[in-house]
Formats: C-alpha cells, sequence, structure tokens
C-alpha cells in the first residue's frame, strides 16, 4: 500500500478550515479532484481540519452517489438510462460501451483509464441519449460507435428554446451564457434597481398580488412564503437557490442558468432584500458542473459590478452568495434535505413542521425557491403584479417552461401562457411524433407525475385544468411516449429510478420503492405472480400515505395513474 501525499491537500484544506462541518461536501469534492478518489487518510485529515468524525465523513461519502472511497478510473462515464436516453439508446449505449471495454456496468476498465455507471437523469433529455464524460455533456451520443464517445465525440447540438412567449428565456438563444453587459443593457437589475427604491413590505405585497407560485412542483405561494420569512424572529436569514434538477425530463433550470445566469441572481437579490436576508446559496446538482461553472463566473461578475455584495448599489443593503454542488443525490432537491447537505451532513430529510420559513438552513428562517420561480421575480418587480397577470389564466397567472422530450419531432423547452392545450405543444409546437407514429401516452409532471392518454389532449396546461382532469403539472414534464413503446418498460425505468434515490430514511419508502421495482420487473418480463397487480397498489398508496417526505409520496404516482389507464398492462 504506497503512501498518500498529502500535501495537496493541505492547499485545498485551507480556504475551508475556518468553516468548520459546513465546507465538507465541497471539501470531500476537491479531495477526490486531486487524488481521483478519497483515500482513508485523506478523509481523516479533513475531519480533523473541520473537526468532523471520521464516521460522519465515511456516512456522507457513501450517501452520495459522485464521491468515491476506492480508485477509479481516469475518466468517469456517466450514461443515462431512464426514459427520455432509454427510449433513444441509452441502455443499448451503456451495453456497447461495457462490451467494448470487457467491464460490467459500474466497473473500471483494466488499463484504469475508463469507469462506466448507469446513471439516472443527466439533465439532457432534449439531447438524448446522452452521456455525462467527466464534466462534459455530450448528447445526442452515435448508439452504433461506442468508441467514438470514449474519445469525448458527441457535443451537444444547439437547440434554441421555443413557445408563444419570451419572457423567462429573452436570452435563451445565444449559445453561450448571457453575460452582464449585456444583461444591463436588456433592463437587467432593473427589477433589483426598483426594489431598492420601495421597502421591502411593497416588494412582498407585489409578489403575493403577482400571483407567483413555485414552479417546481409544489406550487406554494411565493408572497406568503417571503411574508412568513420575513415576519420570523431572528436576525440571520437565507435565501437559497434549489438548481438540484433531477427530476427525469426536467431540463428547464438547466436552459435557464446555461443561458441566463443573471436572471437568476436578480431574482434571489430581490428575495433577500423582501426578506431581510444577508446570505445566499445557490445549491447546483452533481451532474452540471459545467453550469456550476457558469453560475460561478456570474456571481463574481456581480459582484464585482456592485449587485452583491456590501451596500448593494449604495442602498446599505448587504447580501452575497455562496454556491454549493451537488453530488448525486435526487433526495436533495427536497428542501430540508438540501439544507443538510449544505450543513455537510447526509441529505435526509427533516420532519416538518417546523417548515422552513421559521426554521430553515442552520436553523434559521430561510427562503428556498427553485431556478424557475426565481427568475418571475425581476419581471414583476419591474413591471408590476398587473402586467404579469395578463399573462396566462385568472388562477394561474404567469409564463410556464414545459419540457418537451420522449417521442417528438422537436424536443426542448417550451415557454407558453398558462392554459395553452396540451395538444397544441405537441403537435403545434413540437412537431408532433415522429416517422409517422402515433400517440400513445404522455408523462406528465416527470417520474412523480402521471400518465395522460390520447383522449386527454385538449386539456389546459393550468394547475387547475390538469387538476380538473385528474393530472398534475408537476415540474412542466410533458414526455411522449408513441405506439411502439412498451410502457411497462417505461414504468421499470421509473421504478428502478425511486429505488435507487430513496434515502432510506423512512420505512415505507426505503421498503416500498424496492418492492415496487421488484414487481414492476417482473410484470415487464412476462413472470408476474397472481396478485401483483393488487400488491402494487397496495405498495404504492402505502408509500403516499406515509412516507417521511415527497419523494416516497409520489413515488409511485405514475404507476398508479397507468393502473388505472391501462389495467391490462398489469394482468
Amino acid at each position: 500500500m504506497f503512501e498518500i501525499d498529502l500535501t495537496p491537500l493541505q492547499t485545498v484544506l485551507t480556504k475551508f478550515s475556518s468553516q468548520g462541518r459546513n465546507a465538507l461536501l465541497p471539501a470531500l469534492q476537491e479531495a477526490q479532484k486531486v487524488y481521483g478518489y478519497i483515500p482513508e487518510t485523506v478523509a481523516t485529515e479533513i475531519g480533523r481540519v473541520l473537526h468532523v468524525p471520521l464516521a460522519d465523513i465515511y456516512g456522507v461519502i457513501e450517501f452520495y452517489s459522485m464521491l468515491y472511497h476506492q480508485p477509479i478510473g481516469e475518466h468517469v462515464l456517466r450514461v443515462c438510462t431512464d426514459p427520455a436516453c432509454a427510449i433513444a439508446g441509452g441502455e443499448k449505449i451503456l451495453t456497447d460501451i461495457c462490451q467494448h471495454l470487457n467491464i460490467p456496468p459500474g466497473g473500471t476498465s483494466v488499463d484504469n483509464k475508463f469507469h462506466v455507471e448507469r446513471s439516472p437523469c443527466l439533465g439532457l433529455c432534449d439531447h438524448a441519449p446522452a452521456v455525462l464524460f467527466d464534466e462534459r455533456p455530450l448528447g445526442p451520443v452515435d448508439t452504433t460507435h461506442p468508441e467514438q464517445i470514449l474519445e469525448g465525440k458527441g457535443a451537444r447540438t444547439v437547440r434554441t428554446v421555443d413557445g408563444s412567449l419570451q419572457i423567462l428565456t429573452a436570452n435563451c438563444n445565444k449559445g453561450a451564457p448571457n453575460q452582464l453587459p449585456d444583461y444591463e443593457a436588456q433592463g437587467g437589475y432593473e427589477g433589483l434597481k426598483t426594489a431598492l427604491k420601495n421597502p421591502p413590505e411593497q416588494t412582498i405585497a407585489q409578489v403575493k398580488s403577482a400571483g407567483l407560485v413555485g414552479r417546481g412542483g409544489a406550487a406554494f405561494p411565493t408572497g406568503i412564503k417571503w411574508e412568513s420569512a420575513a415576519a420570523a424572529l431572528g436576525e440571520i436569514k437565507y435565501v437559497i437557490c434549489n438548481a438540484d434538477e433531477s427530476e427525469p425530463g426536467t431540463f428547464k433550470d438547466r436552459v435557464l442558468l446555461e443561458g441566463d445566469p443573471h436572471l437568476v441572481l436578480e431574482g434571489m437579490i430581490i428575495t433577500a432584500y423582501a426578506i431581510g436576508a444577508r446570505q445566499g446559496y445557490i445549491y447546483v446538482r452533481g451532474e452540471y458542473p459545467y453550469i456550476y461553472q457558469i453560475v460561478s463566473h456570474a456571481v463574481n461578475t456581480a459582484r464585482n459590478a456592485g449587485y452583491l455584495g456590501e451596500n448593494i448599489l449604495g442602498s446599505g443593503f448587504d447580501f452575497d452568495i455562496e454556491l454549493r454542488l451537488g453530488a448525486g443525490a435526487y433526495i436533495c432537491g427536497e428542501e430540508t434535505a438540501m439544507f443538510e447537505s449544505i450543513e455537510g451532513k447526509r441529505g435526509f430529510p427533516r420532519v416538518k413542521p417546523p417548515f422552513p420559513t421559521t426554521n430553515g438552513l442552520f436553523n434559521q428562517p430561510t427562503v428556498i425557491s427553485n431556478v424557475e420561480t426565481l427568475c418571475n421575480i425581476p419581471f414583476i418587480i419591474k413591471n408590476g403584479a398587473e402586467a404579469y397577470r395578463q399573462l396566462g389564466t385568472e388562477d394561474s397567472p404567469g409564463s410556464k417552461l414545459f419540457c418537451l422530450s420522449g417521442d417528438i419531432l422537436h424536443p426542448g423547452v417550451y415557454e407558453l401562457p398558462f392554459g395553452v392545450p396540451l395538444r397544441e405543444l405537441i403537435f403545434d409546437l413540437g412537431g408532433g411524433i415522429p416517422k409517422g407514429g402515433s400517440l400513445q401516452a404522455v408523462l406528465l409532471g416527470g417520474a412523480a407525475g402521471c400518465f395522460a392518454d390520447p383522449d386527454q389532449l385538449d386539456v389546459p396546461l393550468s394547475f387547475e385544468g390538469l387538476r380538473d382532469a385528474g393530472l398534475l403539472l408537476g415540474s412542466g414534464v410533458v414526455m411522449v411516449f408513441d405506439n411502439t413503446r412498451d410502457l411497462r418498460q417505461v414504468l421499470v425505468q421509473l421504478g428502478r429510478f425511486f429505488a435507487h434515490e430513496s434515502c432510506g430514511k423512512c420505512y415505507p419508502c426505503q421498503l416500498g420503492t424496492n418492492k415496487q421495482y421488484e414487481i414492476l420487473k417482473r410484470i415487464s418480463a412476462g413472470k408476474s405472480l397472481p396478485g401483483d397487480a393488487d400488491r402494487l397498489a397496495d405498495v404504492g398508496w402505502t408509500m403516499t400515505d406515509s412516507s417521511l417526505c415527497g419523494l416516497g409520496q409520489t413515488a409511485a404516482t405514475a404507476v398508479l395513474s397507468a393502473q388505472e389507464l391501462w389495467p391490462d398492462l398489469f394482468r
């Protein structure tokens, strides 16, 4: 066993030593960049400097799928096999690459050059099939030449954002991140300047009047969240941007961060001013390392221009932002699990109440919003609540980003006013089913969403319209499946996702997701046991009614909707 040189680690730890446990995740990530993995001596030294027990450090390492305590290959390839990529050939790519290297999935080549993993959704559904080659996104990759993928070929094609509106996405069609001078020239940070001229209460009132609700899936009223945090006791308050976009089929936040990062920052700064926060965090999912670099540059640029830091624009208001990069855990998209992750712990969700607006990050009042929600705020403050309400419907004001993928001619992000029929999105804007196929099903809302059949194409894409039809908007996923797809196999992929991503904190989810996956595999393979359909429903409703957090509570939603629509699939 060779001795590990800890000299490079000291450089890493110098900038983290004063932060204690809160810096554990970034310290582990930077150490892994230096050594390729996290040797025991390195973990021990990190624990000594940050005052974290070694057992806790290994608990964190083993929790996150992108941290390794054993040597892996020089290059890591993560091959997406979730539904959008799977139907585009993701499983074949994984099999062919592994056969080419003569290794199983999860294995490392004999020359230690390549480590290949099956990956959950990479947020590249509009570029399916997709692979993350180290920190480079590739897609669509060539399904017939695995050796080209090993050479890093298959760079993403440039796709434009489409739709009938360009409010949130106005700067996302340039093929490059919108830089600060361009953002300012297009009216950027005018919303912030307007907010700083008025008392925080007025900004909160504007957002409440606009009727903005969260765009991550829960649809909680943003203004009420702000009001609660602003009224909470305590001098220390936080704003968090949830950029841990991990729901299969969801890639809208990636497009916003990649194309217009300053829009996200402006929304965060206005939020902080409204509730009285001085510190913010942007938590970027681990599979978006290239996005992390874009956002980091935007934060530094905004700080140098006086939009972040002390005495912002001479207003006397102080606020700054720190970035965190996730490490491969879907559960960290749940708000309280994200708090735990930022605090240097495993991303286990907390029991609620208390709620984040009173007891959030570091047990302080916190407002956490996803990327799309924050991007709505500058428009509202700059143009007023009435202008915002002219878009969409009375009960669903504003615009919405829809992530269209699967068997569709033109996949991508579409910005539309709430209320547009599903048919218009799929056939008029998305170009319909390619190769003369016919529509079999649409998965709405993502892995935690539900299925619609062709009879429901005229349902309006709004909260109330979908609710009345028994459907879910979720995060805005619209995944299309043509008549050639085996929906049982799609359900297996969804079941595998939830079984893999369950954190294991509560038994209904830990046991239920694995049992659901087991039954779905039997049914898909034609080896179902008598009573499997009933067992599947029982497991689903048990998870829905008794799981601790939203992962377990929605892990069976798609399966239960499929059972209702197509009972013959389960016989």
